[in-house]
């Protein structure tokens, strides 16, 4: 999380946008990622189990109204997914998983969390302006978290997904956290009490590249929607 942090200077001086000026949007053939996963991992190995049973979360989510869709996702993984440090996972101090790798550990830490809730709610039709990865600080804990945060309209207080607890509050009631700063496909943003403030776009963000171009060779494709 630290790298991320530093980062937010780098990205305010930057210019170009991740995916061009159209709006980015998960998309992917299921179909396609299992067979790369089967080749992966095994066809009778518990990966399979674990992504079989995120195409029914798929599913059976995708015609539910939007905030149905979130608790579904929310819960989904909170209850699928045990949290593991990246330490004990990936052997490393930090490192952001794809869905499929969470998946198939069936354990990741805020970020994988964070990361597995965002694309599962973009494949589910959730738009993109309504969806932010957002950095934290956990208070009680203190120290850095990530959680996806839902906002209905531009000024709408947002709505904050999270591991730790299963309750989608507003963020005016997690009083453990502080929202610090949040990005999607078209940019970096600052949390203001007044709204997001953009300083700067994703094109620095090394984990977020690395994280989609692993994503790309699983199978998901990221079009213009």
């Amino acid at each position: 999380m630290c790298a991320l942090w530093r980062a937010v200077v780098v990205t305010t001086l930057s210019g170009s946008l991740l995916f061009g000026t159209a709006e980015a949007k998960a998309s992917w053939s299921f179909e396609k990622i299992l067979r790369k996963a089967e080749k992966r991992y095994g066809r009778m190995s518990p990966a399979t189990d674990h992504l079989l049973s995120w195409s029914d979360l798929i599913e059976s989510s995708r015609h539910l109204p939007e905030m149905e869709k979130l608790k579904a996702v929310n819960q989904y993984f909170n209850r699928h997914v045990r949290f593991s440090g990246d330490i004990v996972l990936w052997k490393q101090s930090d490192y952001w998983a794809t869905p499929i790798e969470t998946l198939v550990k069936g354990a990741g830490d805020c970020e994988d969390f964070s990361l597995v809730k965002y694309f599962t709610l973009r494949q589910l039709g959730v738009p993109e302006e309504k969806l932010r990865i957002t950095y934290a600080k956990a208070l009680k804990l203190n120290q850095a978290h990530m959680v996806v945060t839902y906002h209905a309209t531009p000024a709408a207080e947002p709505l904050v997904l999270d591991n730790l607890i299963n309750s989608i509050l507003p963020a005016s009631e997690r009083q453990d956290l502080s929202l610090l700063y949040a990005f999607d496909a078209k940019g970096l943003y600052f949390v203001k009490a007044e709204g997001l403030k953009r300083v700067g776009d994703t094109e620095h963000l090394p984990y977020w590249q690395a994280l989609l171009q692993k994503m790309r060779q699983e199978g998901f494709t990221a079009e213009q929607g």
